[in-house]
């Protein structure tokens, strides 16, 4: 049943994610890193979206609550994109400057090959049953993949070379895109007819989206 594969994603998500950002903001305050720091939050932040997406699906009427978890999870974006756009900013005039730190480097590469793995699944799953929240959290696990990126460079490239500008300027970027998807979860961009509605659908309608993912009204 495409409800339970999808409650199982986002459990998996969710344990990930705590598990993630107990290490991270940990090891973030021994090396003084904003960076990790930041990416443990971010971690928080998935969860309460995963939690929004496990609340719509516990219900009687999952559509009736859909609405309300894109809420959820569009604050969660804007929430992830003035974190970060204030710590990087505070990196770049010389707040903070992080030291090594092994634990985050390897974090980073766990969560770099495990992310993706959960948001495409999830992203699958979501489209069949046309649940736009599955597909916005989905997105959300996705820019987790993202934010591994930019913390592995930039802590590899603060370790190797000392260019600590490399990962607030990075982390800028994410911000970017984090309001970008915010604003279409908002909007309810994420909407994605199911397949068995995608079945019936004209050609020349079909053809209007991509991935069978179509925006929302």
């Amino acid at each position: 049943m495409l409800s339970r594969r999808i409650r199982l994603f986002v459990a998996a998500t969710m344990t990930y994610n705590v598990i993630e950002a107990v290490v991270a903001i940990t090891a973030g305050r021994l090396a003084s890193s904003t960076a990790l720091i930041g990416f443990g939050l971010d971690s928080v932040i998935e969860v309460s979206s995963a939690a929004a997406v496990a609340w719509q699906f516990a219900g009687r009427d999952p559509e009736a609550r859909e609405k309300v978890a894109l809420r959820i999870i569009a604050v969660s974006f804007f929430a992830l994109a003035a974190y970060v756009s204030v710590e990087s900013v505070r990196a770049l005039i010389g707040a903070d400057r992080a030291a090594h730190s092994t634990v985050g480097l390897v974090l980073a590469a766990l969560s770099l090959v495990i992310m993706p793995v959960l948001s495409a699944a999830q992203r699958r799953a979501g489209r069949e049953l046309g649940s736009a929240s599955a597909v916005a959290d989905s997105k959300q696990t996705l820019l987790c993949t993202y934010l591994s990126g930019v913390l592995l460079a930039g802590l590899a490239v603060n370790s190797l070379f000392g260019w600590w500008w490399a990962d607030p300027i990075a982390a800028l970027v994410i911000a970017v895109v984090a309001v970008k998807e915010g604003r279409e979860t908002w909007r309810g961009d994420a909407c994605c007819a199911p397949t068995s509605a995608l079945a019936s659908t004209p050609p020349s309608a079909a053809g209007s989206c991509s991935d069978g993912c179509c925006a929302g009204e």
